[in-house]
Formats: C-alpha cells, structure tokens, sequence
C-alpha cells in the first residue's frame, strides 16, 4: 500500500536535481499561466497540468529528462503520471517550484 502511495505522489529515491539541470534536463511548471506569472524558475517551461495531455509535442524529446513542479507538489506529481503514461522515460517530480529553485542553485 505505501509503495502506491508513494508512486501516486512521485516519492521515490531523491534525484541530484541540480545536477539533472546542469545535465540539460527540462523544468516543467505545470501550473496556471496566472499562477507561473506570479513567480517561476528562470528557464522553466509552463504548461498546466490541465492541457499537459493536448501539448505533448512543446516535448519533443521522451528520452530527456524532464522536472515537473508546481506550488505544492499535488499537481506536479499529475504530470509525471501523465509523462510516464506517455511514454517519457526520465520524468521527476520537483515539488514545489519555489523549494525546487533552491535545489538547482
């Protein structure tokens, strides 16, 4: 049961994000345009969770690493479902955007 849990939520051994970005990995923000307006990580693509399924092709590459995040961490684990479910071999949750930018200093 906490091996779903923990799937659901994207929780599993903890990726080198900073090191993922140095590597070339995509930041996906995956909440509003309003939202992302308000604060965001330089760099990061945005893409609501919400229409991430019709906008597939703005990522391009399903082998390159892509970070999803949004304000809490709910969301963000959505999208690496809907990124896996489609094919996408390196997709990581980041949590939340504001945590994440800290961690890829």
């Amino acid at each position: 049961m906490m091996n779903v849990i923990k799937q659901l939520f994207g929780i599993g051994p903890k990726a080198d994000f900073a090191q993922l970005v140095k590597d070339g990995a995509i930041i996906l923000d995956v909440r509003s345009k309003g939202e992302y307006a308000g604060g965001h990580i330089r760099g990061s693509i945005n893409i609501s969770v919400d229409t991430l399924a019709n906008n597939l092709d703005k990522l391009k590459d399903k082998n390159k690493p892509v970070i999803t995040c949004c304000a809490s961490g709910m969301r963000s684990a959505s999208a690496k479902n809907i990124l896996k479910s489609k094919g996408y071999t390196q997709v990581y949750n980041g949590g939340g955007w504001y945590g994440l930018q800290q961690k890829i200093r």
